[in-house]
């Protein structure tokens, strides 16, 4: 039996989808307040740098994976304009009906589908960009993942992965007491619901660091991988390019 993480427990590679589901089932009508709250709304400006670096351009083609409640989507449909596409996706239902009411709210139409990243339904060297935000720290097999991102870019595309990662050392202690003290506490108040942000806590130590990662986006085949610290490490946006 093939085993993986779940935070740090061990648990059968073929349940650990289950799990994350469960987590996010359940956090999804409260994600974004809570995502304000543990950040203090600087996922925001995170996620507003990431379009910057992007620079996505009218007409262009984006798949946004792990879209959730479509902040990113939202921000690439606006850059590429009518003439562009931004296809929505999530492994997890409920995330993707927040998301796609959000955008709905909005005026935003948006291809909006179900997606496992690691078996991704499209052809090859289809898109220009192609995005994940907080959500690869959760696939079970992140090479796997990685190599269909790479699979369906086209040449010279990017792939933009903004993810939790490894913080300065001089911040680690106080880190590490918010994250498993705080972010727990606020996640039951808040949300009703301290498993998940545990598990938040765990999957984050659980991840690779920014220069682990970044070798792993080379070893699927992106043949220049930018790395890009933000918030002292809190968070890192890697750039691959599909050479």
């Amino acid at each position: 039996m093939a085993t993986t993480h779940f935070g740090f427990q061990t648990v059968d590679e073929q349940e650990k989808a289950k799990h994350v589901r469960s987590v996010f089932d359940s956090v999804a009508p409260k994600y974004d307040v809570m995502n304000d709250l543990m950040s203090a709304g600087l996922h925001r400006i995170w996620k507003r740098y990431t379009i910057t670096v992007a620079n996505p351009q009218p007409g262009q083609q984006v798949l946004d994976i792990a879209g959730g409640t479509g902040d990113l989507s939202r921000a690439f449909a606006r850059r590429v304009g009518p003439t562009g596409r931004v296809v929505h996706t999530d492994i997890n239902e409920a995330m993707l009906r927040e998301g796609r009411n959000r955008l709905l709210d909005e005026g935003l139409v948006l291809p909006t589908m179900v997606c496992d990243a690691e078996k991704l339904p499209f052809a090859d060297n289809s898109f220009d960009f192609v995005s994940v935000a907080f959500g690869l720290r959760n696939m079970t097999h992140k090479d796997q993942a990685l190599s269909e991102m790479r699979r369906v870019l086209k040449p010279g595309g990017r792939l933009l992965v903004l993810e939790f990662s490894r913080v300065a050392k001089p911040l680690e202690k106080a880190y590490d007491w918010y994250s498993f003290n705080v972010l727990p506490k606020l996640g039951q108040m808040v949300a009703g619901d301290a498993h998940s942000y545990q598990y938040l806590a765990e999957s984050i130590r659980m991840h690779p660091g920014q220069e682990e990662l970044r070798q792993l986006m080379k070893s699927v085949g992106f043949g220049h991988v930018d790395v890009h610290n933000l918030s002292a490490g809190v968070v890192a946006l890697h750039v691959g390019i599909k050479c």
